[in-house]
């Protein structure tokens, strides 16, 4: 077969169908380019326990099935992982991944021997899904393995020696860093196989691996991707075993407690929190697990759950539903056999009571408690985060510049501001003995602050170290937070912002797909009068050589003719009529304003203002422009396939009931940091806001606030009721709303500099602009207008709101 092309076109419409996060469409799209070749060539993506490599592996799945792949093989290292897999492609399984183009066959050593399979393996038409673990492959001795590779009646061979002959397999290796010990054999294996390409997905490589797409633990906490991690401490010293699980269970409540309250004050359903404790070995669980049912604790039956190698089905079933609603389970004991692969949301509270070996096992370990509960950050400390009760090895790991703060610096490290006063951290171990309580208040970062671009950047965002006492107090808060609605202050407004979506309708053309830019262009060519001239010949005659007078022509010099010239007035009349009567577009009065916008700014182009009235054209003139706009017109209506159909669903925001107020509020004029949010507005619609960035968003903000042209401005997030649809059906959430003195609402984003050119940040730059355009043309919603202003236009702008407009040029 003709191997396959790389598809940038098709990356980009899976990302968009299963909502991919950035870094998992950019790992897709890096394993598309570099297995263009099909040269058997093994590649790897390391990325962060808890990003979604589940998400990953859906999305290269589905992009070679689309591009005509029909064997792909997935080995996974153990059953854990494989039946995570196979709930990932079965639908209807609550970890079923929605959103693929093609659902492929999905075969295991438990169903392969069957006559239905075994057709399928050879019709070139159905992509077949190949779900192993990798003992199924590597050990032939293995009654499993020798089913594999045993003579088969419906294959007509072994199913090993069927996928050797096949010509497009492709091998992806889930937790590619536990094959590194049985490297061997397992390459062997694959090798054998003879794939076209080989994929590894890891959150922890191998020694020696260079990945081609890398995403790091630091990148995705400070991208909110993941929980934050929290060590927590005792300031008074202790560690003995009965002191931390006791600690443990409590902070477990006071975080189940916050929970709720968050999940109840938003109408989510409520999911519990559970406290994941690692020990040294299976007898060591049981006896922890033991201790944890005491009355002190968590005495109710089926609370403690313990997972070893021995665990008996029923134990494994009830881990599986450990994130249910009804589940009775608080504590998962294992030692372990939960290091990667098992893939809940709801872990809370981490505690290591063994010594964990390597990093790898102790970023595995802590990938557990990773994932975030309700899929985002909610703003909420307790519910953002996951507390690891203190271990030296958690403590080495997490306070690692090269594991967490170093990786999410830009190339070349940022400088470090001498001049901004910033908090110590120690370098290793807590403080203990007199010095312990002044250096409390000192355990906030992991290394010192440093600059990137205008934003400080320091540990604080990506690790926190808080005592025990403090835990609990922000638990606390927290519960009496979320009871507390952050509703809009007094008098300000509600607005309704014309949210335009995607429906499934058949393609229809519309006047607001002609933006302005295109109709002056056109309509430039006809700002001169066009001259009517009359040819003139005359007699010239001439006597020839014999004699003969003859008579010939010769042109003489032309004279303007009349013509008819035609009131500006009747030109717009014309103009409009030569478009309307298409017939391209429903008659409604959206598309008369469209229309006469078109007209307008075709006019525009041509130096006719709108104020224009005694002025006349020639008819030559006016009839080539009208044929002109008929053109540009018709040119547009035969792209509209290209256009995706949208209908208003208006939303009212601020939202009803309104978001928890957050309990990490501080004044407008306290230094800016990401984590905290900020109050004392004057014109903010509501009391409180938090910004990604400094010198773009919380920059804008205070220009908004202190501008007498301002009446309210919004700050919008991301997720939230208010985005802009793109073409490719993905959203966009600008930064802000402004409503101005003149009753104007503004779309208003920011951006740094060097993202202010990257192609997608253009493109919705392209989509916001054209809805801005079709609203006004809809005039149902008032007047909306979209400010795209980089980092340099703001600090040009010098906290003028007029400045601001002059230098950003709205459309």
């Amino acid at each position: 077969m003709t191997w396959i092309s790389y598809d940038a076109g098709l990356v980009d419409d899976i990302a968009a169908r299963l909502d991919l996060r950035t870094p998992n469409a950019g790992a897709i799209r890096a394993v598309a380019e570099a297995i263009e070749d099909g040269d058997g060539r093994e590649v790897v993506c390391d990325l962060a326990t808890g990003v979604g490599k589940t998400y990953i592996l859906a999305g290269l799945v589905d992009y070679l099935a689309t591009q005509g792949i029909r064997n792909i093989l997935v080995v996974t290292p153990g059953t854990t992982i494989q039946d995570k897999t196979l709930a990932n492609f079965t639908p209807g399984h609550p970890k079923y991944v929605p959103g693929g183009e093609i659902e492929p066959l999905v075969i295991t050593t438990e169903n392969f021997a069957r006559g239905q399979v075994g057709d399928a393996l050879h019709n070139d038409t159905v992509t077949k899904l190949f779900v192993f673990n990798v003992q199924q492959l590597i050990r032939p001795s293995d009654k499993t393995s020798r089913r594999v590779r045993a003579q088969d009646e419906f294959i007509g061979t072994g199913l090993y020696q069927h996928l050797q002959q096949v010509d497009d397999l492709v091998v992806i290796a889930d937790e590619h860093h536990v094959y590194n010990a049985k490297a061997k054999a397992f390459n062997n294996a694959i090798e054998e196989l003879g794939a076209r390409a080989v994929v590894g997905l890891t959150a922890t490589p191998a020694p020696g691996v260079e990945p081609i797409f890398q995403y790091s633990l630091a990148e995705a906490i400070a991208d909110g991707y993941v929980k934050i991690p929290v060590i927590v401490y005792r300031p008074d010293g202790r560690k003995d075993e009965q002191t931390v699980l006791a600690d443990a269970c409590h902070l477990l409540r006071i975080k189940d407690a916050a929970w709720t309250a968050w999940a109840e004050s938003q109408g989510e359903a409520p999911v519990r929190p559970v406290l994941f404790v690692v020990c040294r070995d299976i007898s060591d669980a049981d006896r922890v697990a033991n201790r944890l049912t005491a009355d002190d604790m968590f005495p109710g039956e089926g609370q403690v759950l313990t997972i070893t190698s021995q665990s008996s089905d029923v134990a494994l079933r009830a881990l599986a539903a450990v994130e249910e609603p009804d589940s009775p389970v608080r504590v998962v004991v294992s030692v372990n056999k939960l290091k990667e692969g098992w893939d809940v949301k709801n872990i809370g509270v981490i505690v290591g009571l063994r010594a964990l070996a390597s990093e790898t096992l102790t970023e595995q370990v802590l990938g557990r408690g990773l994932r975030l509960p309700y899929g985002r950050r909610v703003g909420t400390p307790m519910v953002d985060s996951v507390d690891l009760i203190a271990h030296e090895s958690y403590r080495q790991l997490l306070a690692n510049k090269e594991a967490l703060l170093q990786k999410v610096l830009p190339a070349g490290g940022g400088e470090i501001d001498e001049n901004r006063p910033h908090p110590g951290v120690p370098a290793a171990g807590l403080p203990d003995g007199e010095g312990r309580q002044a250096q409390q208040e000192m355990l906030n970062f992991t290394s010192s602050p440093r600059i990137i671009g205008d934003d400080l950047v320091d540990g604080s965002l990506l690790l926190q170290v808080e005592s025990m006492d403090d835990a609990l107090a922000q638990g606390e808060r927290d519960k009496k937070a979320v009871a507390t609605l952050r509703a809009k202050v007094p008098g300000a407004p509600t607005i309704r912002f014309p949210r335009r979506e995607r429906e499934i309708l058949p393609v229809k053309f519309s006047f607001s797909y002609i933006d302005n830019a295109s109709a002056r262009a056109e309509g430039a060519a006809y700002a001169q009068e066009f001259k009517v001239t009359l040819a003139r010949l005359e007699a010239d005659p001439q006597r020839g050589l014999d004699g003969t007078l003859g008579v010939h022509w010769k042109a003489a010099e032309s004279v303007d003719a009349t013509q008819k010239h035609i009131p500006i007035t009747e030109l717009r009349s014309d103009l409009f009529d030569r478009i309307w009567n298409s017939g391209y577009v429903d008659e409604n009065l959206a598309e008369v304003r469209a229309a006469e916008r078109v007209v307008r700014e075709f006019l525009a182009g041509a130096g006719v203002t709108a104020e224009d009235q005694d002025h006349q054209w020639g008819e030559l003139r006016a009839t080539q422009a009208a044929t002109a706009l008929g053109k540009l017109v018709e040119a547009a209506y035969n792209n509209r396939k290209l256009q995706p159909s949208y209908a208003f669903h208006p939303v009212d925001v601020p939202t009803v009931p309104p978001p928890p107020m957050p309990s990490n509020v501080v004044s407008k004029w306290e230094t800016f940091r990401k984590d905290l949010w900020y109050a004392d507005w004057e014109h903010s619609i509501e009391p409180v806001a938090s910004f990604d960035a400094r010198s773009t968003e919380y920059t804008l903000a205070h220009l908004f606030d202190g501008s007498p042209s301002v009446q309210w401005w919004l700050r919008n997030y991301d997720p939230g009721p208010i985005w802009i649809e793109r073409d490719n059906g993905k959203k966009y959430y600008p930064d802000f709303i402004v409503l101005d003195t003149e009753g104007t609402y503004w779309v208003v984003e920011g951006k740094a500099n060097d993202r202010a050119n990257d192609p997608e940040v253009q493109e919705k730059k392209r989509a916001a602009e054209d809805w801005a355009r079709f609203v006004r043309d809809f005039e149902e919603f008032g007047t909306w207008r979209y400010i795209f202003a980089t980092e340099t236009i703001i600090k040009n702008a010098q906290n003028s709101w007029e400045s601001l407009l002059a230098l950003a040029k709205p459309e």
